[in-house]
């Protein structure tokens, strides 16, 4: 059960870098030289492509074609719930 639940709060913590990165594109698309937003929005895509890693790295891939190297999980994808189904 606490593997389950670090599963799912290593995608909710994806989940919440994602919805800021992608409100962090939006808001530099109309303010392209806020230097600080800038850099909140390196910060944050650097964390969470590393979450990303982690995720893959410990449950695997988050899509079916996965998010990086393969590492050997090729048709590992279909052997776990989906994200969504979790």
């Amino acid at each position: 059960m606490a593997a389950a639940n670090e599963r799912m709060l290593c995608l909710r913590k994806i989940q919440e870098l994602e919805f800021t990165a992608l409100e962090l594109n939006l808001y530099l698309d109309t303010h392209p030289e806020d230097g600080k937003a800038i850099e909140h929005f390196n910060r944050v895509s650097d964390e969470l492509m590393n979450k990303k890693h982690q995720y893959e790295q410990y449950y695997g891939p988050l899509l079916n074609f996965g998010f990086g190297r393969n590492n050997g999980n090729t048709w590992r994808w279909v052997e776990c719930p989906w994200p969504w189904e979790m």
